[in-house]
């Protein structure tokens, strides 16, 4: 009777524990659209395939919305699992391990219309004010050089409505974002501001998984499975074209 009794409690104890790879993830991500917004499709492209590939490799996952201080604070305190949107920084790898990339985000830099910028290199972009959003990260050479004048704002509103109101000579973004976020701007504002070339330069977008989950590396190992087998059946192309990318 008592060995019967004992494997009777080895099984309850294997039922009432999850297996690993099927806990549910807690994803976090500031509103950044099109890649994350809680009222688009999917939450967006970049939440659309993020959650489709862990949903592929056996994780279920809770999707929130905040503010991007926070969602980077509650990765790194352990509140969240999931960052889905992280450009790479040697700061966020202290707090996080990173995936390889599954998106890549073309850098762009925008000025009032009829403003006349000669930017070939970074440079040529000292004598400027440029508006870049707090906390976010741009490119390791960009992000790190003290002499750029950077004015720091909350998001990209706010940057480009100080640029169309000549409060600042340039602002920053993600090219995709720009335009989306732009169609959502006052027709003064849409009208008085354009994208310059050459692009600033490209960023690879991330998940990054929190250091305090203890299965980071088995999240991030099978999120690259995922992602990989995604591309190879078509369904990220398929997402992309979705998404109107």
């Amino acid at each position: 009777m008592r060995p019967l009794l004992c494997v009777l409690g080895m099984l309850a104890m294997m039922l009432a524990t999850p297996a690993p790879g099927h806990d549910k993830l807690r994803l976090v991500a500031d509103n950044w659209p099109p890649f994350n917004d809680a009222s688009m499709p999917g939450g967006g492209l970049a939440t659309s395939l993020v959650t489709t590939a862990l949903a592929r490799a056996g994780y279920s996952s809770a999707y929130e919305e905040v503010p991007w201080a926070r969602a980077l604070l509650g990765v790194g305190e352990g509140r969240y699992d999931v960052l889905i949107n992280a450009w790479y920084n040697d700061a966020r790898a202290s707090i996080g391990q990173f995936s390889k990339a599954y998106l890549t985000n073309r850098v762009r830099l925008l000025q009032r219309k009829g403003d006349t910028l000669r930017y070939q290199r970074q440079t040529d972009l000292y004598p400027y004010s440029i508006a870049v959003v707090r906390d976010y990260a741009y490119s390791p050479e960009f992000d790190g050089d003290t002499r750029l004048h950077k004015v720091p704002v909350r998001n990209f509103s706010s940057a480009v409505r100080m640029l169309a109101a000549g409060r600042v000579n340039l602002a920053v973004e993600d090219e995709y974002v720009a335009r989306h976020n732009l169609q959502r701007e006052p027709q003064e504002v849409r009208d008085g501001v354009v994208l310059v070339e050459p692009p600033l330069g490209e960023n690879t977008l991330h998940i990054l998984v929190s250091l305090k989950h203890p299965e980071h590396a088995r999240i991030v190992a099978r999120f690259e499975q995922a992602i990989a087998a995604m591309k190879a059946d078509g369904s990220y192309a398929r997402l992309l074209r979705q998404h109107g990318f």
